[in-house]
């Protein structure tokens, strides 16, 4: 490997999920040189903080929840910042989880209203972000339930590395986050995963690349370079041999801070929906109908009203420059840009063929 004499420094922001893997691998494994960069990670308390710091510009770019993005695109509880998401960077690999008597009722076939109802309160229930995906999962396994999640339930939002503690406490009857967080409170006593984030939408987009825009349009030479380091890490990954490797990286103590089989738990495991990588690009693209959804269910609970979801996901998804930096990987991209796919509830999504849905499509679901 030939390293460039004078590397480009990036600043990326990470928190402690096992899906930050890519940008920790890419590190590991020289990746960022190769592409003449220098990753500098640097890892946040929470997602409010990589909010703050991407905004503020400590950090150039940043794992991030696919949904913290558009927040911050449309000023959801921050003032407005141009946005951009880079790539995809994985899929699945979340869950929820509940206290143990509360998870042995709902596995024996109570239903959500029923352990409700027998507490004598809303369930109290939390997440990580208020517009991120853990938000979104959650809000959407209650609703096909038959649980409002703003009317019926009490959500709250807790880092992801507090949900053990707090379940501990007795302050949550759940939680909705990523691995390895639910491994932990399996592990503690404290609560156990009831479903994972791959029975809700199978194979839905996570965590995603993200930076601000001007990035991507001031300098989309070093933003092409930092997907393609991110891009051969997600290949990588996708290997299992790779895994006990990675693992064992992501239990540093600057990392995630945990023992590396905790972390390979949930990861190899059958039930573990299928957190992928790569699959030979088809998870990493920016696919537009991906943004439209989480739109969708942001006018679903009342949380954005605009009327211009294309114009800002169309400005958001950097699929040109993602395509370029894919045909520099050699990585083939996806015959169809926006996929099709069925969620736990049986709607569609799209919920017609071949094309992303429009506006006035998306107003059907605000009820």
């Amino acid at each position: 490997m030939t390293v460039p004499a004078c590397l480009h420094t990036l600043n990326l922001g990470f928190v402690a999920l096992t899906d930050c893997a890519p940008l920790v691998v890419a590190q590991r494994l020289g990746l960022d040189r190769e592409m003449g960069l220098q990753f500098c990670l640097h890892r946040q308390p929470s997602w409010s903080a990589v909010r703050d710091k991407l905004i503020s510009g400590q950090l150039d770019a940043a794992h991030a929840l696919y949904g913290l993005v558009y927040g911050m695109q449309l000023g959801l509880g921050n003032p407005p910042c141009d946005m951009a998401i880079l790539m995809t960077l994985n899929q699945n690999g979340q869950g929820i989880s509940l206290a143990p008597a509360l998870a042995d009722a709902y596995c024996q076939g109570a239903s959500l209203m029923e352990i409700s109802r027998q507490l004598g309160r809303p369930l109290a229930l939390a997440h990580t972000f208020p517009t991120g995906t853990h938000a979104m999962w959650l809000y959407y396994w209650l609703a096909a339930q038959g649980v409002h999640p703003l009317r019926d339930a009490r959500c709250v939002v807790i880092p992801p590395a507090q949900m053990s503690d707090a379940m501990q406490a007795g302050v949550l009857d759940g939680f909705c986050a990523g691995q390895p967080w639910h491994a932990l409170a399996q592990q503690r006593g404290v609560a156990r995963l009831v479903t994972d984030s791959a029975v809700i939408w199978p194979n839905h987009p996570e965590k995603v690349l993200a930076c601000r825009r001007e990035l991507a349009q001031q300098q989309p030479d070093v933003a092409g370079r930092l997907v393609q380091a991110l891009l051969l890490a997600c290949h990588w990954l996708d290997q299992p041999e790779n895994h006990a490797l990675a693992a064992g990286w992501l239990a540093a103590e600057d990392c995630l801070a945990m023992p590396a089989e905790l972390i390979l738990q949930h990861w190899t495991a059958a039930d573990a929906g299928l957190l992928h990588f790569c699959d030979e690009g088809r998870v990493n693209y920016p696919y537009p109908s991906d943004a439209l959804w989480f739109l969708q269910q942001y006018r679903r609970w009342g949380m954005w009203q605009g009327n211009d979801a294309a114009a800002v996901v169309a400005s958001v998804n950097q699929t040109a420059l993602y395509e370029q930096a894919a045909r520099a990987c050699g990585l083939s991209l996806p015959a169809v840009h926006d996929r099709h796919s069925v969620l736990m509830d049986g709607s569609h999504w799209p919920d017609y063929s071949g094309s992303a849905p429009s506006v006035g499509a998306l107003s059907q679901y605000t009820h």
